[in-house]
């Protein structure tokens, strides 16, 4: 079983709806994977979702609103087998923790798993227009797919 961990800054909008569109498509497709999500920062430690993106997510029957955001660890990387960033700054932040080339190596902008679009930062859509999330939503399925095509 793999374990992937997907990462934004806040872990209220983008990371959340990434993990539960990874554990949808996952059981659609009967892959066994472990999911969770994190934060760069600690900021919204312990909130659900942000409610936009829960909506979003239940428009398209995927519920997250089981999912609590909590900030990334250096524990993790050895938790986890794949590490997916959001944009290039979470990518910085987490390199920067990263202790060894192992560690390094898991990880990766999620959107580099979508040769679809050239496109390869998921944009932060919580101080945006509602219709943010859903283009955060068409770009986390695409890169989705194409990660369990893979694995």
């Amino acid at each position: 079983m793999k374990n992937v961990l997907m990462v934004c800054l806040g872990n209220i909008c983008r990371s959340p709806m990434a993990e539960g569109i990874l554990r949808a498509k996952a059981k659609e497709r009967n892959i066994a994977i472990s999911t969770d999500s994190a934060g760069t920062s600690s900021w919204h430690q312990g909130e659900k979702a942000d409610a936009r993106a829960r909506e979003t997510m239940r428009s398209k029957g995927i519920a997250i609103d089981d999912l609590r955001s909590r900030p990334f660890s250096p524990e993790d990387f050895d938790l986890f087998d794949y590490i997916f960033v959001m944009d290039r700054k979470n990518f910085a932040d987490i390199f920067d923790l990263a202790k060894t080339e192992a560690h390094k190596q898991k990880i990766k902008l999620y959107l580099e798993e979508s040769s679809a679009t050239k496109v390869k930062e998921v944009p932060d859509p919580y101080y945006g227009e509602d219709d943010g999330f859903e283009v955060v939503y068409e770009l986390l399925v695409e890169a989705t797919h194409r990660f369990l095509d893979r694995i």
